[in-house]
C-alpha cells in the first residue's frame, strides 16, 4: 500500500480510461460526414450509437463477474488491446451494418473495463481517499471525450474520418502494451483491511468471491444500491443523448463547422467536468466523514445544479446562452460523476465489487442506450416540420430526467435509517 504507488495506479488508468471514452466518442463527431457519403438518417445514426451501449451494457454482469476472479491487470490491458483493433477497424466500414457490427464488438471489448478498475482501485484507496480517486480517474473521462470528438472531426476535415480511428487504433495498443511492465495487481480488500487495522478491528478471513446470483442479491436487496442504480440510469440516458447528437446538434441547428462542432460539442460540457470531477470527489471525502449518504448528497447536488441547463441547452437559440448552459451543465454532471462507483462501494463489500459495478453499468448503459436512438426517432417523427426543432424539445426534455434522477438520490442520501457501510 505505497502512498505514492497507489495514486500512481490512477495515473496510469487516466491514460487508459483516456483511449476508451476517445475511441468510443470519435464516431459522434463524424456523423455529419457519415450522413453525407452513406445517406444515413437520424434513426440509423442512432442505431449506430445505440450499438455500443447495448453490447457494453448486456457484457457489464459477465465482465463484473470475471473481474472478481481474475487478475484485473489482464482485463484492463488486455480490454484495451481489443477495443483499440476494434477502432482501427471501424476506418474499414462502408455499410450500416458494419458500424453497428464494430460498434457492438468496441462496447464488448470496454465492457470489462470499468467493473475491473473500479475494483482494483478501491483495493489502493479506502473510504478516506477512494471518492478523490475515482474523481481523479473520471476526469480522463472528460479529456478522452473532448479530445476524441475534436481529433475525430480534425481528421475528417483535412484527412478523412477513417484516418482518425487508425490513430487512435494504434495508440491505445501502444500504450497497453507499455503498461504491461508497470501495472501491478493488488491483493482484494487491501485498503479497507488496512484501515481495519488501523482502528484495531479485525478484518476477519477474506471470502471467496461471490456468485452472480448471491451478488445479485446483495444489490438488489439493498434499497440504497437500487436508488443508485435507477438514479445511474436516468443520468446516463441524458449523458448518452448528448455524447451522440451534440455535434450534430451544432453543426445543424448554430451552423457550426464539423471541427467546431466536435470541440465546442465536448469542450465546453467536459472540461467543466474536469474541473468540478476532482472537486466533487474531495467534498464526497469529507461529507462522508460527517454522515453515511453523504456522497449520495453531492451527487443530488450536482443533478440539481445541472437540470435547469440541460432545458436551456436544448431550448435555447443563442449561441452565448448556449455556451454558458453547457458549461453549468457540466460542472454539475461532474459532480455527480465522480462520486457514481465511490457511493455504491460504501454499500458494497470489496469481494463482491467488479460484479456489483457490472450490474450497474447493465442496467445503466442498458436502458440509458435508449436515449440516442430516442432522439433519433424524435428527430424524424415529432410533431415540428422541421427536424432540428424536434431534436432541441427531445435534448431538453432531459431537464425533467435528471431532477427525478436527484430525487431519488436524496431518498438514498437520507434514509429513516442510517445507512452503514458494510464491515468486511
Amino acid at each position: 500500500m505505497n502512498r505514492h504507488y497507489r495514486w500512481t495506479v490512477v495515473g496510469m488508468l487516466w491514460f487508459v480510461c483516456f483511449f476508451n471514452y476517445a475511441d468510443r466518442q470519435a464516431i459522434f463527431s463524424v456523423f455529419p460526414k457519415l450522413k453525407a457519403e452513406f445517406g444515413f438518417d437520424a434513426v440509423q445514426l442512432g442505431l449506430i450509437g445505440s450499438a455500443f451501449m447495448w453490447v457494453y451494457a448486456a457484457g457489464a454482469p459477465f465482465a463484473g463477474f470475471v473481474a472478481d476472479r481474475l487478475p484485473r491487470k489482464h482485463l484492463i490491458l488486455g480490454g484495451c488491446l481489443t477495443w483499440s483493433a476494434v477502432t482501427a477497424m471501424t476506418g474499414r466500414c462502408s455499410r450500416l451494418w458494419q458500424f453497428v457490427t464494430v460498434r457492438a464488438l468496441e462496447g464488448f471489448g470496454e465492457t470489462f473495463y470499468f467493473p475491473a478498475t473500479m475494483s482494483l482501485v478501491s483495493d489502493y484507496h479506502g473510504t478516506r481517499t477512494r471518492s478523490r480517486a475515482f474523481a481523479l480517474h473520471q476526469s480522463s473521462v472528460y479529456v478522452g471525450t473532448i479530445v476524441g470528438s475534436w481529433a475525430g472531426a480534425w481528421f475528417a476535415e483535412r484527412h478523412g474520418w477513417r484516418v482518425g480511428f487508425y490513430f487512435f487504433g494504434v495508440a491505445g495498443a501502444a500504450l497497453a502494451l507499455v503498461l504491461v511492465a508497470f501495472l501491478r495487481e493488488p491483493v482484494r480488500g487491501a485498503a479497507d483491511a488496512a484501515e481495519n487495522d488501523a482502528t484495531g478491528r479485525d478484518p476477519g478471513p477474506v471470502a471467496p468471491a461471490p456468485g452472480v446470483r448471491e451478488v445479485a442479491g446483495l444489490v438488489f436487496r439493498s434499497p440504497t444500491a437500487v436508488l443508485l442504480m435507477a438514479a445511474f440510469l436516468g443520468a446516463n440516458f441524458v449523458g448518452t443523448i448528448f455524447l451522440t447528437w451534440t455535434p450534430t446538434f451544432l453543426v445543424e441547428k448554430f451552423g457550426f463547422r464539423l471541427t467546431a462542432a466536435g470541440l465546442s460539442g465536448s469542450v465546453f460540457i467536459h472540461l467543466a467536468s474536469a474541473v468540478s470531477a476532482p472537486l466533487g470527489g474531495l467534498l464526497a471525502d469529507l461529507a462522508r466523514v460527517r454522515f453515511a449518504g453523504g456522497r449520495m448528497f453531492v451527487q443530488a447536488t450536482g443533478l440539481l445544479l445541472a437540470a435547469p441547463f440541460v432545458g436551456l441547452v436544448g431550448l435555447t437559440g443563442d449561441v452565448g446562452t448556449l455556451l454558458v448552459s453547457m458549461t453549468i451543465f457540466g460542472l454539475g454532471k461532474g459532480l455527480y460523476d465522480a462520486n457514481i462507483f465511490a457511493s455504491l462501494y460504501d454499500v458494497i463489500e470489496p469481494r463482491a465489487r467488479a460484479t456489483a459495478a457490472g450490474i450497474m453499468n447493465a442496467v445503466g448503459w442498458g436502458a440509458g442506450a435508449l436515449g440516442p436512438l430516442a432522439v433519433g426517432f424524435a428527430t424524424k417523427y415529432g410533431r415540428h416540420p422541421v427536424a432540428v426543432e424536434n431534436m432541441s424539445e427531445a435534448i431538453a426534455f432531459g431537464a425533467i430526467i435528471y431532477v427525478a434522477s436527484a430525487a431519488l438520490l436524496l431518498v438514498a442520501a437520507f434514509p429513516r435509517r442510517a445507512i452503514r457501510p458494510h464491515k468486511t
